[in-house]
């Protein structure tokens, strides 16, 4: 009987260590990054947007981010004329991750542009509300009233150009001879208002701008209210449709709206990339970008519309696959 209950005491042993080292697999499962999977590294070559605009002071607040988060992550910031421009450096190569406005990614889609069916979005993140600014003396009262004047339209490469054009259109008049366009970005618009270069300018961004901030504390400016050209807007039809009425809040710029809110254009802005991006790249960075959201929102109020409801809704583009396995990882 001695010889049995030896190999009984063994079995048992040997039972016991598979146990504790299922267990302890379990347990490393669960420490590790991104539910076991290898820490994400590589290179995000991210294309933000015009120095002075919210796309590049939230690009700087995230690679900060990042670096906590992933540090195996190389993140790296190129300055651009904005979404038009930024899109295009996706479909090249040249970057990797960017921001862009819905109506500029639907654009590029509906025109089927070079690499248009390689471009996936992360996530929603904030609206960009089209800003259409004067001197406070100015007797501009709606898009209809710049005709004959010297307005500021936005660069060749940004959104602020592509919507601009739509809004004028919906307007009634030919950006080509009804006014004279002036192809500057936000980094000019505000000297050259201030100069008397000008006597308008559009731009499309987050609340609040820095650049209009900075304006309304040393000139004063007013807000010209767009939302009354919402229906014609739609009635373009095509990518019209990604352009909502908004209200900008009467907080946005206390210097220049004196408690009052105006009725304006948005649109919403999507965190892009392409199916060649690596997933788990694509999940750790998606995961950040909701995860900071307080954090780079006490900086850029923009940011803080970021929302794990509604980021899912990047219409017009599809979910990466990493994207989307971070969302199913996180449904209540």
């Amino acid at each position: 009987m001695t010889p049995v209950v030896h190999r009984i005491g063994r079995r048992r042993a040997a039972q016991a260590v598979l146990a504790a080292s299922a267990v302890l697999a379990l347990l490393l499962w669960w420490l590790l990054p991104l539910g076991g999977r290898p820490e994400p590294r590589g290179t995000m070559e991210f294309t933000t947007g015009v120095p002075t605009g919210v796309y590049s002071r939230y690009g700087k607040l995230l690679e900060e981010q990042l670096a906590h988060d992933l540090p195996e992550v190389d993140v790296r910031l190129h300055a651009s004329e904005g979404s038009v421009q930024n899109i295009r450096r996706l479909v090249s190569g040249e970057a990797n991750f960017t921001i862009a406005t819905a109506d500029s990614v639907a654009a590029y889609r509906d025109e089927k542009r070079p690499g248009a069916g390689t471009l996936r979005a992360c996530a929603r993140l904030y609206d960009d509300y089209m800003q259409l600014v004067v001197p406070a003396g100015s007797d501009i009262g709606s898009a209809a009233d710049l005709r004959g004047r010297r307005v500021a339209v936005g660069q060749p490469g940004s959104g602020v150009s592509l919507i601009t054009g739509r809004l004028l259109e919906a307007a009634g008049i030919d950006a080509a001879k009804d006014i004279t366009p002036v192809p500057v970005g936000i980094d000019r618009m505000p000297g050259m208002l201030r100069s008397g270069e000008i006597d308008a300018f559009f731009w499309s961004g987050g609340l609040p701008t820095g650049a209009v901030q900075e304006l309304a504390a040393r000139t004063d400016v007013r807000l010209v209210p767009l939302g009354d050209l919402v229906d014609e807007l739609h009635a373009l039809g095509g990518t019209a449709r990604h352009y909502r009425a908004a209200v900008m809040p009467a907080d946005a710029y206390p210097r220049v709206q004196r408690g009052k809110s105006v009725k304006t254009v948005a649109v919403a802005n999507l965190l892009v990339t392409t199916d060649r991006t690596d997933p788990r790249l694509t999940e750790g960075i998606t995961r950040t970008v909701i995860d900071s959201r307080d954090r780079i929102g006490r900086e850029v109020h923009a940011a803080q519309l970021v929302d794990l409801r509604t980021a899912i809704f990047t219409d017009p583009l599809p979910l990466h696959d990493g994207a989307s396995r971070y969302y199913g990882s996180v449904k209540p």
